[in-house]
């Protein structure tokens, strides 16, 4: 089967987003055919199981485009195969081909010709309701998982057993799976790729991956994907010196080298890698379904400098740190996204200040939702506080709304917070055991009542202690011991308020969706504030920070407003002890409320 021309042009000028269509593996009659970009080899081989490994089929290339092509009528699915390439000093590498769909499992790493289209979806009414659904005025729940820790089951198949009714029954709406695409090395959590188009065969087959997705929408959860096209491991199966020169990575090691993680950043400069990783990019959303993607390390992908000694660093071609290559891919990806699959969310882990991330292009990046990490890391410091020194450090919590709505916020409490010796999310709360709970509901209660999208890691919803081991299993156990049962149903609870009540999430893009009702009073620890709707019930919060009991707290609001109970952290059913009834604001709109030590809690301001 000839390689269409169009396409390989395309390839080459770095406009192609479906590269996958023509290059790797493909039927072709009876047979597949093979295809490799490897512009500098001097021979390429296609060698597998089909012919024992030896050298019988010898790849062509076609013409000037770089590409190598061959056919094998006797490949059929689930043979082993590779390239091997003769670079021009007679050096010979074997590669696993970079658009496999398959690949086997570690430690080998051979790729694995396999055929994507032979599932049937189900989900049809899912992606209707998809592509018409403004995602800005719809509530965002994400439950962040790392598939191979997060119980007993660790297949594709056996997860949507388990996982999907599990995310169903807390309420959340949307799971963020960390990358799933092919790596070698367990330890990388999936954030070290050599797969681009491969999902992982540690938890099953492409077939298994599409049947969990599939599960995924027909059970209303949204499915977003963790995509790494920063950087790549130094492998050599993998994209390194791919055909004895570097091909995907920067000539000039001052330029290619991230040594904070010993691996190789993608040259956006190249068209034929912005191909590659459009291509990457549209793979997913297009063949998998997927509903959006998590862009990791954007920083990196930034600037040239960023995590690096600026002396030893080569910058852009006026002298400067940003990487405009890098930055105008971005902008077209995400307009591609967004015109070629529409209701698909692009979202950006992005740590500086850069500006205009979620705003379109040309002036932004065109990110839907940037990753909130000013208020993960205030918010965390904060609580790691004795109470005692709460008081002295208030602006952490209240310089987050200086710049809430300066971007589409996600706010996150994910993976990178429980690792390397950060301690669990309940383990960062000071005190005693139940005061320690008694914050952790604290902490959830402020995130859900907060401006911006909701994202929650495995296992922060049952209180575990041990800060999460990829290793390990989440422990579910627990569950028997009353305090993380009631953090368990508690978190519950809050996803369905957070459903229930429209202020919490529709159009949070200014402050007429927020409003200060106690902003400095750091000397007893207390925020108040209300959320708005133009068209639907406010709702007003006073969270305590401090161990200590404030009698009859004034708020100032709507005269003879009445305030309905609809949550407390210290209510009985979750390890408290208060119990809330019905407030009335006076003719002047004054309410003087008793808030319990470490609570936070949610009125309904009827009137």
């Amino acid at each position: 089967m000839p390689l269409d021309a169009t396409s390989l042009y395309l390839f080459n000028t770095g406009r192609n987003a479906y590269a996958y269509r023509d290059l790797g593996c493909h039927r072709d009659g009876d047979g597949f055919s093979f295809a490799v970009w490897a512009p500098n080899a001097r021979y390429v081989n296609v060698v597998g199981t089909f012919c024992n490994f030896d050298l019988s089929h010898q790849m062509t290339p076609i013409g000037t485009t770089g590409v190598w092509h061959c056919k094998v009528d006797n490949a059929k699915p689930g043979d082993r195969y590779k390239f091997r390439i003769v670079d021009q000093n007679g050096n010979v590498r074997f590669k696993a081909d970079p658009f496999a769909f398959y690949t086997t499992k570690r430690p080998e790493n051979d790729s694995i010709v396999a055929e994507l289209d032979t599932f049937k979806w189900t989900d049809e009414e899912h992606l209707k309701w998809r592509a018409s659904a403004d995602h800005y005025s719809l509530p965002m729940s994400i439950y962040e998982v790392h598939l191979g820790s997060f119980n007993e089951s660790t297949t594709y198949n056996d997860l949507a057993e388990t996982l999907i009714p599990y995310v169903v029954e807390m309420g959340y709406t949307h799971i963020e799976l960390m990358p799933i695409m092919e790596h070698p090395l367990d330890d990388s959590w999936g954030y070290q790729v050599t797969g681009f188009f491969s999902t992982t065969s540690r938890y099953g087959t492409p077939h298994d991956l599409k049947h969990f997705i599939d599960g995924c929408h027909r059970a209303g959860i949204s499915v977003i994907l963790d995509w790494v096209p920063a950087h790549f491991p130094k492998d050599d199966f993998g994209l390194r010196l791919f055909d004895g020169t570097p091909l995907f990575e920067h000539p000039d090691p001052r330029r290619s080298e991230q040594q904070q993680w010993g691996t190789l950043l993608f040259d956006y400069a190249t068209p034929q890698v912005r191909s590659f990783m459009m291509s990457s990019a549209m793979f997913w959303l297009d063949e998998f379904h997927a509903d959006g993607l998590r862009v990791d390390a954007v920083s990196f992908m930034l600037y040239h400098d960023y995590c690096k000694d600026p002396k030893n660093c080569l910058m852009n071609r006026y002298g400067g740190r940003d990487n405009l290559e890098a930055i105008d891919f971005l902008r077209d990806l995400n307009t591609m996204v967004h015109t070629r699959v529409p209701g698909c969310i692009m979202i950006a882990e992005e740590s500086t200040t850069f500006p205009g991330v979620t705003m379109a292009p040309p002036y932004g990046l065109g990110f839907d939702y940037k990753w909130n990490m000013g208020f993960m890391n205030d918010t965390l410091s904060y609580m790691e506080l004795d109470s005692v020194y709460r008081r002295y450090h208030h602006e952490k919590l209240t310089f987050q709304m200086i710049y809430a709505f300066s971007e589409h916020y996600i706010l996150p409490f994910s993976h990178d917070e429980v690792v390397y010796g950060k301690g669990s999310l309940i383990n960062k709360m000071p005190g005693a055991y139940d005061d320690k709970f008694a914050q952790l509901r604290l902490l959830f209660l402020y995130q859900f009542t907060m401006p911006g999208k909701k994202l929650m890691f495995m296992g922060d919803e049952i209180g575990q202690f041990d800060e999460w081991n990829f290793k390990s299993r989440i422990e579910w156990d627990l569950l028997q011991y009353p305090r993380h049962d009631e953090t368990n149903r508690f978190v519950k609870r809050l996803n369905g308020i957070y459903k229930d009540y429209p202020c919490l999430y529709h159009s949070e893009d200014g402050w007429h969706c927020f409003k200060w009702v106690s902003v400095d009073d750091s000397d007893r620890s207390v925020l108040a504030y209300i959320r708005r709707s133009r068209a639907h019930k406010d709702l007003l919060m006073i969270v305590n920070f401090v161990p200590a009991r404030h009698i009859g707290y004034k708020v100032e609001l709507e005269k003879n407003a009445r305030l309905v109970p609809v949550i407390s952290t210290q209510e009985n059913q979750y390890g408290g002890t208060a119990q809330r009834s019905e407030i009335v604001c006076d003719e002047n709109g004054t309410a003087y409320i008793d808030i319990d030590p470490y609570e936070g809690v949610i009125f309904e301001i009827d009137g």
